[in-house]
């Protein structure tokens, strides 16, 4: 693979598994050295061995995303250690409870919300910076069809919610960051793909008929590339299209 993202800094919430690591290690195979945050210390370092053997390096950060004054420092360490930021991706997410809404546990709902929605404006207020220090700034948030489908699924309330407003965020810091600075900031549509979350949703459903964290890789690489020039709207990966974000009819 040409190393695109040689000396660039790129960092990855969520990075442990599914399409974290995948994408993780896409970006490393393309040159970056690799922020890699995540819950759990052994799925980091298992990591870097394989970042490793892409020829890239990585910085583990072994952090809760719901630890915000951990977030608010990791800024203040980039900044040390770097001084720039050239791309974030907000992996990181958690299904939640699959539920009626009026059964929903008041924690339950402020623990979805905080690593969703909360987790990923302490990055931008923590990042932005960082990013706009960059030459080209690529933002990527991982969204999900639940936050627009055209019939909202039951009992799917906190995820789709918190993704919904996820999407909101995203567009917010891409008017922000619009004409005034190099940032790009994109939301991706996975689609459903063989996860361990995907998996905690339609357990009676076969992975083997999912595609995987690994083949959606690829096209999150190419909104990090510092020719990317869409800022503002959604990659769908079902439909390997980049969708602009539609007004109610």
């Amino acid at each position: 693979m040409p190393r695109l993202l040689e000396g660039s800094i790129a960092l990855v919430t969520g990075a442990s598994r599914g399409i974290g690591r995948a994408v993780a290690l896409e970006l490393a195979r393309a040159g970056a050295h690799i922020i890699a945050l995540a819950r759990t210390q052994g799925a980091l370092e298992e990591l870097d061995d394989a970042i490793r053997g892409a020829g890239s390096e990585a910085t583990l950060v072994p952090c809760d995303l719901k630890d915000f004054e951990a977030l608010d420092r990791l800024g203040a360490a980039i900044f040390e250690r770097w001084g720039k930021l050239d791309i974030l991706i907000g992996n990181g997410g958690v299904l939640g409870p699959l539920s009626p809404l009026a059964h929903v546990e008041p924690k339950q709902w402020e623990d979805v919300l905080a690593v969703n929605v909360t987790a990923n404006w302490r990055l931008i207020r923590s990042l932005d910076p960082l990013l706009r220090a960059a030459d080209a700034g690529r933002v990527v948030f991982i969204s999900s069809g639940a936050a627009h489908a055209a019939d909202f699924k039951p009992y799917w309330g906190p995820y789709a919610i918190t993704k919904a407003a996820l999407d909101a965020l995203a567009r917010t810091y891409a008017a922000e960051t619009m004409n005034i600075s190099k940032v790009k900031v994109m939301t991706a549509n996975p689609g459903p793909l063989r996860t361990r979350m995907r998996a905690a949703a339609m357990p009676g459903e076969d992975p083997m008929s999912l595609q995987t964290p690994e083949e959606f890789a690829p096209k999150i690489l190419e909104l990090c590339l510092p020719a990317w020039t869409h800022t503002g709207k959604l990659y769908d990966f079902p439909a390997d299209r980049v969708l602009s974000f539609m007004a109610p009819s």
